[in-house]
């Protein structure tokens, strides 16, 4: 049984996040993002691999197994007895950080026995810093301004539904056709995710193929607010570090 201290982890992800989006902007800023394609056709930069790199040097002294986007070729026979791991996406959204829109994140989170306890999501060029876990609830930091603390509105009526920039589908628009009279923002990365956190959308349905390194930070922190991102049409919660590492359907909801 290993002993964790979850506020001071949470500050070492905070902390990784940060130098990971400081070498991101340095490609992002540069004339040539040194773009490649990885065997399933997703856009790989130079920004992903520095990332990465500084990532796994801050949380390679913690002690605790990194499982990275990045660095994905661990056997399950290996990883399926962690107790704790980390499971990292050092750069979300590459297509829209190739569009250069701004909407993309670092996304570090703490796993416990297939379920997320510490989420870091960080937007670099936004410059705005998400985190939570079970002890502090969750907060965002913009810039150097101080932190706030965020509550979810659970009241709220479904007013606001937030969906996918680049992965549309039939599935999407026939869960849209179900709320006629709601509005719908398109938006890239975890950042969906964060317009729940922020009670700025209701619900998140996605009906596309993700990896568990795209949802399991946000899910953290969904989760320190009480919410949860659920599998379609099971309801139950994603788990992680399956032996296959793709999410199912899920939806993402306030309440």
């Amino acid at each position: 049984m290993m002993n964790i201290n979850i506020k001071q982890l949470t500050q070492i992800a905070v902390r990784a996040a940060k130098a990971a989006g400081e070498e991101i902007m340095k490609v992002y800023q540069s004339a040539d993002f040194g773009l490649e394609y990885k065997a399933d056709v997703s856009p790989l930069t130079k920004a992903d691999k520095a990332a990465h790199k500084v990532i796994m040097e801050e949380l390679e002294r913690t002690g605790i197994p990194v499982l990275s986007e990045e660095g994905r070729d661990i056997p399950y026979e290996e990883r399926k007895s962690w107790e704790y791991f980390w499971m990292v996406d050092p750069l979300d959204g590459t297509k829209e950080f190739v569009k250069r829109n701004g909407e993309f994140t670092v996304n570090i989170a703490l796993i416990h026995k297939g379920m997320p306890i510490i989420g870091v999501l960080y937007a670099p060029v936004l410059k705005w810093m998400y985190w939570g876990n079970s002890i502090e609830g969750a907060w965002k930091q913009e810039g150097e301004n101080m932190p706030s603390k965020l509550e979810l509105d659970k009241e709220a009526e479904v007013k606001t539904i937030v969906v996918s920039l680049s992965h549309q589908s039939q599935e999407t628009k026939a869960f849209l056709e179900d709320y006629p009279d709601v509005d719908v923002i398109n938006m890239g990365s975890s950042l969906k995710f964060m317009l729940l956190a922020e009670n700025k959308a209701q619900i998140y349905p996605r009906f596309a193929p993700t990896m568990e390194w795209d949802t399991a930070a946000a899910h953290a922190i969904l989760l320190s607010l009480g919410a949860d991102v659920c599998r379609i049409p099971e309801k139950d919660s994603l788990v992680y570090n399956k032996e296959n590492l793709l999410n199912p359907f899920f939806i993402a909801r306030v309440r």
